[in-house]
């Protein structure tokens, strides 16, 4: 009893130890000014000794500067410090952590689209080396299943950036009214209203803790036992013959089930066309894909308004471009003025319009065929991560150059189909306690 008591009152001090310090984390936090911050050891700093006090940094030069080689993990620490260090100040909590991969856009794409305005040749070369460098660096970033914030970054910088040019650059020319002006603006805060409505919530599948750590018995009943007698119940008496049959076939159903469809990450069954976003962490209900330029995956809950976002987004830029190329190019034809407009580059405001048209225009493209593709799937009912399972397993049928492929799984003709996909749910449906393990 002495011992017990002795452990009782240990725990209760070691417990009473860990409030004390987190809520003492917690005042700390609380205390902090707008522009401090608590750094990855613990230890209470400021955004201005952000070149201060870096002894890896250090170590690191002074092994450059003798020649010595660096440590296998010199640079990792580095990294660590810079990316820890780069904060902006904020008025609740102390300074925030700044996402590394969000700076580049927002240097490279205003240098670059400057760069491109002083001659045709350097625009030509520029325009076709920034779709192939924003490439380049999905297929890197999707190869290691690693999560960034650079398209995103990318996106939303393009368009709040060909909006500032449209009203620093084209709106003062005088060829552009103030109600386009106004549709435009419109266009824009709809397109961002939606995309913050598609980024909420994919359709994350929860499952319920209290079912799926229940535990579910099974009951025959014995044989020539008569179910009127024990008032009409039935009897769960159980000989040993017919509980050991019935957990043999449970226990196979449930391995052929768990084999298919249990995510060994999310600890639950998934319920049909589910699936398991590997960059993520989490499985989504009828996901589509993980789309890198709203930084989420696309499922059962944002499915709508992703498509919603890709409309309104290539109706803004369409008049956008269709305003700028009347505005630099007013005696040309609207179909052919991108591919001849004489004389544009002979003013570099004129110019930085026309290579800003030709950028939008690449983008404009490329999401294009991304809602043709997604018009069609839903035409057909199935789902970009489903057409690419089944082309990989040769179990579709795929029509012009793979853009149309036909599971035959779920389909339901073209009404039917569509009539499914607008009436697919915002909320999601918790999965019922035998979906779950």
């Amino acid at each position: 009893m002495q011992v017990a008591g002795k452990l009782l009152h240990e725990k209760a001090a070691g417990l009473s130890v860990m409030k004390r310090q987190a809520k003492k984390v917690q005042e700390e936090e609380a205390a902090l000014c707008c522009c401090e911050y608590m750094n990855r050891h613990g230890q209470r700093s400021h955004v201005a000794a952000c070149c201060c006090d870096c002894e890896d940094l250090d170590d690191a030069c002074d092994r450059f500067l003798k020649r010595e080689p660096q440590k296998p993990e010199s640079l990792s620490q580095v990294a660590a410090v810079v990316t820890d260090r780069i904060r902006v100040p904020w008025l609740w909590g102390g300074a925030r952590k700044v996402d590394l991969s969000i700076i580049p856009p927002l240097v490279l794409l205003p240098a670059l689209l400057h760069l491109a305005a002083l001659h045709f040749l350097i625009g030509m070369v520029v325009l076709t080396a920034l779709p192939g460098l924003v490439l380049w660096y999905y297929y890197f970033t999707h190869r290691k299943k690693g999560r960034t914030l650079f398209f995103l970054s990318l996106a939303l910088f393009s368009l709040a950036y060909m909006y500032y040019l449209f009203i620093m650059e084209v709106f003062p020319r005088g060829d552009v009214g103030l109600l386009q002006l106004v549709l435009v603006s419109v266009g824009v805060v709809l397109t961002l209203l939606a995309l913050f409505h598609t980024k909420r919530d994919p359709g994350i599948l929860r499952p319920n803790e209290e079912s799926v750590h229940s535990k579910v018995a099974y009951y025959s009943s014995p044989t020539g036992r008569n179910l009127s007698l024990n008032g009409g119940r039935q009897d769960v008496t159980m000989t040993v013959a017919n509980r050991a049959g019935a957990s043999e076939q449970v226990e196979e159903e449930m391995k052929e089930s768990n084999r298919k469809n249990w995510c060994q990450a999310c600890r639950a069954v998934r319920p049909p066309r589910a699936g398991h976003c590997r960059i993520c962490g989490v499985c989504v209900l009828r996901l589509d894909h993980h789309c890198v330029w709203i930084n989420s995956c696309v499922g059962q809950a944002n499915h709508r308004s992703f498509l919603l976002t890709l409309v309104l987004f290539l109706l803004t830029s369409l008049y956008g471009i269709s305003l700028v190329l009347q505005s630099v190019c007013p005696q040309q034809n609207l179909l052919f003025a991108l591919l001849y407009c004489p004389g544009v580059y002979n003013q570099y405001s004129t110019a930085l319009c026309f290579t800003c048209a030709w950028y939008s225009s690449i983008v404009t493209g490329g999401l294009l065929h991304l809602l043709a593709i997604q018009l069609i799937n839903v035409s057909y009912n199935v789902t970009e991560r489903e057409a690419r399972l089944a082309l990989r397993e040769k179990t579709a049928r795929s029509a012009c150059w793979g853009l149309v492929v036909d599971t035959g799984v779920y389909s339901r003709g073209f009404r039917g189909n569509w009539s499914e996909f607008m009436s697919m749910g915002d909320k999601v449906i918790p999965p019922s306690p035998t979906d779950l393990v």
